[in-house]
């Protein structure tokens, strides 16, 4: 087999598609869900960007009437892309263990392992094909339902339709990109001998510091706060994402050398082996923790001023409360898709070391063992990372409240984290069940 042109390999990945088992059918339906999202989502923020001038919209409670206000619904729609393009992510990597015989039949014929990797990202295309024509065949009659759109959120919608399976099979090669195939049907990752650079987290203490002397005055300008806080939310979302991998790289050397508790010992040796495996699961859950606990903070600082200065209001209280409460809302699908790929990437590992998994089984490691063990991986390198990112949305709470002259301190954002690992904990435990058909015996064989 030649390395072939993109015609040949499209028609390659169709029939491929086409011949999936039945274990591929949920890989299919969770890209083709997170495609639909995608399109979903975007949609609504080219109808929305669409509208001109003042309006009089009966809904969110006049959050959509003023330019100013439809830009902040645009900016949130579009960042409900970045979990759901992590979850795109996690689906591919799944996708390419579960296809390892496919794979592995590619490499027999002679296709190179760059073709491989392309002919999985073209099937990946192709789900996400099928899980945006669903959506924009559903919101083409909300559309009509609603207003008259004009001719421009047509041609955006024809755009979206078109832009979003080709960015799902974007992210899946960049996915794949160290997933290697080999002729005799061994899928395994390449994985990098080095780690984020340590500049990650200098640059969040720098920007924050930074940004904690700029004055009120500067603060409240136009384009100065929204720029600041982004800033400071990236940057801490780095530097926490950084010590995620070097917590685990630290945490599984002291203790693969200190413990005797063998669910400790397999989760340190695993931690120590690939550090950055959980950098990569956990960044889009650590930066919905800072977006998170920062939102809270702000919330509460945010009414104590309008509820303490009821003279300063332009307009009725519901109007704040009902932007507050959408963004809210909007913070939460992000995390419901962050947890999402949480699992996925969990079911990912124990797929890709289901012969390891037996091998230990086999060797008269109790199941309930393993299973602690899965669930350390999670939280060992998760623990301190989320701590970071909470004081890092906390000091977002608190320097608003300062800026603004707000006496009330966001207590309510410290809650943040701490309820953010318990999620992380329940979706990595959702994978358990699989635990069961990993260890199986005939795991054995695989190489």
């Amino acid at each position: 087999m030649s390395d072939g042109n993109l015609g040949a390999d499209l028609r390659l990945a169709w029939l491929l598609s086409r011949g999936s088992d039945r274990r591929e059918w949920w890989r299919a339906g969770l890209t083709a869900l997170g495609a639909a999202l995608a399109t979903g989502f975007t949609l609504a923020a080219v109808a929305v960007a669409s509208v001109q001038g003042q309006v009089n919209a009966p809904i969110g409670g006049g959050l959509l009437d003023r330019p100013g206000e439809r830009s902040g619904v645009v900016l949130a729609l579009l960042l409900l892309l970045i979990p759901v393009l992590g979850l795109l992510g996690q689906g591919a990597r799944v996708g390419a263990v579960h296809r390892d015989r496919r794979l592995a039949g590619l490499r027999l014929a002679g296709a190179s392992p760059a073709r491989v990797r392309r002919i999985a990202a073209l099937e990946t295309g192709l789900v996400c094909l099928l899980g945006s024509a669903l959506a924009t065949a559903g919101a083409v009659p909300l559309l009509l339902a609603a207003w008259h759109p004009p001719a421009r959120v047509w041609a955006g919608a024809a755009l979206v339709a078109a832009a979003v399976p080709v960015l799902g099979a974007l992210v899946s090669v960049v996915a794949l990109r160290r997933v290697a195939a080999s002729p005799l049907g061994t899928v395994r990752r390449v994985r990098p001998e080095r780690g984020p650079s340590a500049a990650f987290p200098v640059a969040a203490v720098l920007l924050v510091a930074v940004g904690l002397l700029v004055t009120p005055e500067a603060f409240r300008g136009v384009l100065t706060a929204p720029l600041l806080v982004t800033g400071a939310v990236v940057a801490t979302g780095a530097g926490a994402l950084w010590l995620t991998g070097a917590a685990a790289r630290l945490t599984g050397r002291l203790l693969a050398a200190r413990t005797g508790r063998p669910a400790v010992l397999i989760a340190a040796e695993r931690l120590r082996q690939d550090p950055w495996a959980a950098a990569r699961t956990h960044a889009a859950v650590l930066l919905v923790t800072v977006v998170g606990t920062g939102f809270v903070g702000v919330r509460q600082a945010f009414l104590a001023d309008l509820r303490g200065k009821p003279e300063t209001l332009t307009t009725d209280l519901s109007f704040y409360t009902t932007g507050l409460d959408l963004t809210a809302a909007a913070i939460l699908v992000a995390l419901v898709l962050a947890l999402a790929a949480l699992a996925v990437g969990t079911a990912e590992s124990l797929a890709t070391r289901r012969r390891e998994l037996a091998a230990q089984a086999a060797a008269g490691v109790p199941r309930a063992v393993l299973a602690r063990a899965l669930l350390l991986e999670t939280a060992l390198p998760l623990a301190p990372a989320l701590l970071v990112a909470g004081c890092g949305g906390l000091a977002i709470g608190v320097w608003y409240a300062a800026v603004n002259g707000t006496r009330t301190m966001p207590y309510a954002a410290l809650l943040v984290p701490f309820g953010v690992f318990g999620c992380c904990l329940l979706a990595a435990a959702a994978s358990l069940p699989l635990l069961r058909r990993s260890v199986r015996p005939g795991e054995l064989r695989h190489a």
